[in-house]
């Protein structure tokens, strides 16, 4: 199929953004927005205007849109009202918590949508549940399988961050936390923290923790002392997913990292107060357990002790040609 790739650069340091099309060996953007940071509404606003005049230009049958990001919810706004069908990968998850940006974004290109790939039956029943049209929806797994199937034999080959970090197999834990709801409330952020460094005394591990920019500014903002946790710079995606894949224990406030270590086998602890991954506590990889630095110590000491042997609710690792079929046989 004749398509391109249109890319906002919502994400805009190379560590988190252009080295992640070299390593994958991915074509590059046709087109780049370049639109960087800024405000929920400036970032959205750019992208609209940037987007809109990309599609009227291009013309495609169809625009699809990943996630949960402003990106998405820009993507699917500006196809819809020029009349070019929109597909969503990942529609119908769900945290029911508005005070998150993603949420908002979620639910909104969901519902300008003609094409709702589901990663899962539950996403399926929340979407009939809103009252989207059956003949919208296809389940067809999610493209987190495909990409780590894909990529974690190639990365072992690729990188050497187990041994840059001086780090061994099940000896570490691997934190990340990014999200707005956490990183800008100074509470929920000095809990988090506290309850890392109580971790890291009680499994007498070290805790592994990529520092995503934002975090690393309100860190210094709110005065957190992180002197006990070892921060690194932000990871590509061959060296987080190796990390990811020996470590002990996840950390994280990531929906993307629950699945991942789902996938891979490796217990989550997931610092916030609900989840649109259910499925990752339904099989038990996953444990919610807040901000609470006790209840965190807690989830990890009974995450850490876990059976692996759960069955990955995710897929196969062949959804992105599902997705493909689907929208050839309906197109065409």
């Amino acid at each position: 199929m004749d398509y391109c790739v249109l890319h906002t650069g919502q994400h805009y340091s190379y560590s988190m953004d252009k080295v992640f099309f070299d390593q994958l060996d991915l074509p590059q953007p046709k087109y780049h927005l370049d639109v960087g940071s800024g405000s929920h509404g400036e970032q959205t606003g750019k992208m609209l205007i940037g987007i809109s005049q990309i599609l009227a230009q291009d013309a495609p049958d169809v625009a699809l849109v990943q996630g949960d990001t402003n990106t998405t919810f820009a993507g699917a706004v500006a196809s819809s009202k020029l009349s070019i069908k929109v597909g969503h990968v990942e529609a119908g998850l769900r945290s029911y918590d508005r005070q998150m940006p993603e949420e908002i974004n979620r639910v909104l290109a969901d519902h300008c949508s003609d094409f709702l790939f589901a990663p899962t039956e539950q996403c399926r029943q929340t979407l009939l549940g809103e009252g989207i049209g059956d003949e919208k929806l296809f389940v067809t797994d999610n493209t987190v399988v495909d990409a780590v199937n894909q990529n974690l034999a190639i990365s072992a080959k690729k990188t050497q961050i187990m041994e840059q970090l001086s780090l061994t197999d099940n000896g570490f834990v691997l934190v990340t936390v990014h999200r707005q709801e956490n990183v800008d409330n100074p509470k929920r952020f000095a809990g988090i923290i506290e309850g890392f460094q109580k971790v890291q005394r009680e499994l007498n591990v070290p805790l592994v923790y990529p520092v995503h920019p934002r975090a690393k500014k309100q860190m210094g903002k709110f005065g957190l002392d992180v002197r006990e946790l070892t921060l690194i710079e932000p990871l590509d995606y061959f060296a987080f997913l190796q990390l990811e894949s020996k470590a002990k224990l996840v950390l994280t406030d990531s929906g993307g990292v629950q699945e991942e270590a789902c996938i891979l086998g490796v217990p989550c602890v997931t610092v916030r107060d609900n989840t649109e991954r259910p499925e990752t506590l339904e099989v038990g990889s996953n444990i919610l357990a807040g901000t609470n630095p006790d209840r965190i110590l807690e989830a990890a000491k009974a995450s850490s002790a876990k059976n692996r042997n759960w069955l990955n609710p995710f897929g196969d690792g062949k959804t992105g040609q599902r997705i493909i079929g689907i929208i050839s046989e309906v197109e065409h």
